[in-house]
């Protein structure tokens, strides 16, 4: 698993790069309080390397939020559920949503799915990603007869869209990059379709309150649609199809797919964090020390972080937790009488 943040430094708040936890120190010279301040973390599961996390990564990670990529096709191991995660994203990818045989890490991503959407932790499955949302809650997912939908695509809002916190800004006519082979022909008991388009029935919809799934690429830009169409480019010829066309449509269309696209990316972002912030996140350190003489440590494995509250009853393996400790600096007492507390 590989972590994606940005770093910013604003009085006294340093958010952490990959694998190390911020700290916020704050205090007098005659005691001091630490606080663990550790960014909400999104689980990415990422199915090949041409198909990242794109423009879609780059404002969750702009916004505060951590992304924990699961390179699944090179063997890295999903995790068992997502305690400490606060989101899950699943990219998309060439592979079948059924075929186990070709990615037997699907039926772990399944199972994350499922969790997600009972438990309510944000979701947002594209192309790929939403096909298997579609197939892990009871819909299906058929190869398209009439071929692929490639290029830029204008898309439709259906009447559920209008109070939708994360596609509820896209304006009727959207552009969308598109590169897909199969899509979602019956969707998931209860779920409500947002999107559409002409040669694509289920272009968005959300299953419960926090579950969004889609078909297109948001994360797509002309970049990465010249990769895809260089890999796919023999048979899309064959077919009558000209990739390079396609190539310029996307590129064309970028600086719309930017913002429309861009601004979904940060609704979701959103609803993550709020989620986030609605379970304790903070474990605070008192010192007996003065401030200025202490300085505090935080490991953190590559694991998520949350700890769970003393008041649920079943531990959750969310991988390595933080080990705090404090080193004394020449001058001062360690930790006197027994020493500070995490609570």
């Amino acid at each position: 698993m590989t972590t994606e943040t940005t770093e910013t430094a604003e009085a006294g708040t340093t958010r952490a790069a990959a694998g190390e936890a911020a700290l916020e120190i704050a205090g007098s010279r005659a005691a001091s309080t630490g606080t663990v301040r550790v960014p909400a973390a999104v689980l990415v599961v990422q199915h090949e390397e041409e198909a990242g996390a794109g423009l879609v990564g780059e404002r969750l990670a702009r916004n505060g939020l951590r992304l924990d990529v699961v390179r699944v096709w090179e063997g890295e191991a999903l995790p068992a559920d997502l305690g400490g995660h606060a989101g899950l994203l699943v990219l998309g990818g060439s592979v079948n949503c059924e075929d186990d045989e070709a990615a037997p890490w699907l039926p772990g991503v399944r199972a994350l799915v499922r969790e997600a959407v009972t438990e309510e932790i944000p979701l947002l499955g594209i192309c790929l990603g939403g096909q298997i949302v579609a197939h892990a809650l009871g819909g299906s997912v058929t190869s398209r007869p009439q071929g692929p939908e490639l290029g830029a695509v204008p898309l439709r809002r259906l009447p559920a869209a209008t109070e939708d916190p994360v596609l509820g800004a896209v304006p009727e006519g959207a552009l969308a990059a598109q590169w897909h082979w199969d899509d979602v022909d019956r969707l998931p008991p209860g779920a409500v379709p947002l999107l559409t388009g002409e040669d694509c029935r289920y272009q968005a919809f959300r299953v419960g309150s926090a579950c969004w799934a889609v078909q297109f690429h948001p994360e797509a830009g002309g970049n990465t649609v010249a990769e895809w169409a260089a890999e796919d480019g023999e048979r899309l010829r064959e077919s009558g199809t000209d990739p390079a066309a396609l190539v310029t449509a996307v590129r064309d269309a970028e600086p719309g797919l930017r913002t429309v696209w861009g601004e979904v990316a940060e609704a979701w972002g959103t609803v993550v964090r709020a989620h986030a912030d609605a379970r304790p996140r903070r474990r605070r350190l008192t010192l007996d020390v003065p401030a200025d003489r202490v300085r505090l440590i935080a490991a953190v494995g590559p694991g998520p972080v949350d700890e769970p509250r003393e008041e649920e009853t079943g531990q959750r393996d969310g991988g390595p937790r933080p080990h705090l400790s404090g080193e004394c600096l020449p001058g001062a007492s360690a930790w006197p009488g027994g020493g500070g507390g995490v609570a």
